[in-house]
């Protein structure tokens, strides 16, 4: 009988033979919160709901601005001294409808065309998927209402000349066009925070609409002197009272003055945001 051979080993494959430790070619970076802006400024800026949403909120602004000029200047209106900046407000006033609607889609419509799975496997860290696009969508909205509400102001300055109109003062240049424009841009974020937690586009734009406007309605019938308490906190803290607030045109003599509606604005959307980031860590995807 012939003796059993030991098995022959096997030639170890050439890249173990030559390096023991293998390496990928493929050249691997550690992602960081630049990666996921990267990748939700792209988003933002290819979508149609972005040109979209935008382009309706400059045509509001701006063309909403300039027919309340040409109308006050037809009509050889006396200002009385009064700064000729608190006519842009109407335009904002409805402009912000539209950068509420996108903020809404920022987040939402992900979750309604199922694109948030992808999303979630390219950035497994769901706090800096929220933290990116809550960025990119505050800067985006920042700069367009600045602009907008810039243009503007300088239009209505020129168009009021011949109406007594006063000389705004470096204050008010700031709070009608800087100042309104943070809280704008606070305002989209908050719908924002909100399309996260209610995950559905036209649930979240109705109860954001229903935020800004409800309250003046409501208290437009709150007739009981019983309520009047009630029906002033209403009005002096509606958003577009507040809104109002950055132009010296309050609807009410008491209330948020200043600066004080974009210091509310900006705690009201820090409570959402914070929130948004406990639930999508909670949730399935």
């Amino acid at each position: 009988m012939s003796t059993p051979q030991p098995p022959t080993p096997q030639a170890a494959p050439v890249w173990q033979a030559t390096d023991p430790g293998y390496h990928s070619p493929i050249p691997v970076v550690r992602t960081h919160l630049g990666h996921a802006i990267a990748s939700e400024w792209t988003k933002i800026r290819s979508v149609r709901s972005t040109m979209w949403t935008l382009g309706v909120f400059v045509l509001l602004v701006v063309g909403i601005g300039l027919l309340t000029g040409a109308v006050v200047a037809s009509t050889d209106t006396d200002l009385n001294g009064e700064s000729a900046l608190s006519m842009g407000f109407f335009g904002l006033l409805l402009g912000g409808m539209c950068v509420i609607t996108l903020g809404v889609l920022t987040t939402a419509t992900e979750y309604g065309t199922g694109m948030i799975r992808t999303t979630m496997v390219a950035c497994p860290s769901r706090g800096r998927v929220l933290a990116a696009k809550a960025l990119v969508f505050f800067l985006v909205a920042f700069v367009v209402t600045l602009l907008s509400a810039t243009a503007v102001a300088f239009l209505h300055t020129v168009m009021m000349e011949g109406n007594n109109a006063g000389d705004p003062t470096g204050g008010e240049w700031l709070k009608a066009t800087v100042g309104i424009s943070l809280y704008i841009a606070l305002l989209g974020t908050l719908s924002l925070a909100v399309g996260s937690i209610i995950r559905h586009s036209a649930g979240a734009i109705t109860i954001m609409i229903g935020a800004v406007l409800a309250p003046l309605v409501i208290a437009m019938f709150m007739f009981s002197t019983s309520l009047e308490d009630v029906r002033m906190a209403l009005f002096e803290y509606s958003i577009p009272n507040q809104m109002s607030i950055f132009y010296a045109n309050s609807l009410s003599t008491s209330g948020p003055s200043g600066w004080d509606p974009l210091w509310i604005m900006l705690g009201v959307t820090a409570a959402a945001l914070g929130g948004a980031f406990a639930l999508l860590g909670k949730r399935d995807v």
